[in-house]
């Protein structure tokens, strides 16, 4: 009856024989931590099918949900951050950035394109928050103006998709300058009489929320969203109070009116169309 028994102890597969899940195919959802299938969460625009937990993606993912049949035409894709302050903190500037464009395959904080969203024209940019955090740099400017200013051109509505840590240091007053710059050019996309659908996901924060993120003709979000300018922990310190229960949700912003609603992201495309059609 020796089969009973363990004769080893532990276990003694070779590493060459152990078979391992690739890279990326499982993900771990952040509120209920149950397993998610790539699959499924693709199936299912990055929606955790358990809880409703809208994972964090980037501007690649958004635009396979948004752009009919994921096709559209990238605008301005070639513009890069310079370094007019040889900024260092613990490396310098110029090598930060190739990291984080060697990491995530993007050239800057945010991407713009022209596609179809239900048959109808549109221009969206979205931020990415795996490249410095979302950081709102000059090129993160640079690329919402001369959005507008192709839409103002084509005559089509303008859509921008929020997640930003907000303002980028390394840039200081050269990044605070973009909070005028894009609100001026957002109120020359309203004199022409053009939508402008701002989309606000997890996070938005900073000079970001200051500017561009709160002046769209509707203001949505997603469930869930942290939205604020300064973070829970900086504004508890500050007035020395402890902060209402979901301070800084979407869902706390709607009820003080600073959101028109919340919608999710598994509806986001047909809500957005619709309004584009009522207003068009």
């Amino acid at each position: 009856m020796s089969w009973f028994k363990r004769e080893k102890a532990g276990i003694s597969t070779a590493t060459a024989n152990k078979k391992e899940a690739p890279d990326g195919m499982w993900n771990k959802c952040p509120t209920c931590k149950k397993p998610l299938l790539h699959l499924e969460q693709v199936e299912n625009d990055y929606v955790c099918q358990y809880c409703g937990h809208h994972l964090r993606i980037g501007s690649k993912e958004y635009f396979s949900i948004l752009f009919d049949n994921n096709e559209f035409t990238e605008l301005f894709p070639n513009l890069n951050s310079g370094d007019p302050l040889e900024f260092f903190d613990s490396k310098p500037y110029p090598e930060r950035l190739k990291e984080s464009q060697a990491k995530t395959g993007l050239k800057d904080a945010l991407r713009s394109g022209h596609g179809k969203m239900n048959g109808q024209d549109i221009v969206i940019a979205c931020m990415d928050f795996s490249f410095i955090g979302g950081s709102m740099g000059s090129v993160v400017g640079e690329k919402i103006a001369r959005s507008i200013d192709y839409c103002i051109e084509h005559k089509i509505p303008f859509m921008l998709i929020s997640k930003s840590g907000g303002a980028r240091m390394m840039e200081a007053a050269f990044s605070l300058m973009q909070m005028a710059k894009t609100s001026a050019k957002l109120a020359l996309l309203a004199k022409a009489g053009l939508p402008y659908v701002c989309l606000l996901t997890d996070p938005t924060t900073g000079g970001v929320t200051a500017s561009y993120a709160m002046l769209g003709d509707v203001n949505i979000a997603e469930p869930g969203a942290l939205i604020g300018f300064a973070g829970p922990r900086v504004i508890k310190e500050t007035i020395k109070k402890d902060l209402p229960k979901g301070f800084q949700t979407s869902e706390f912003v709607l009820e003080h009116g600073f959101l028109d609603f919340i919608v999710d992201r598994r509806q986001l495309k047909d809500k957005v169309a619709t309004y584009l059609k009522l207003v068009g």
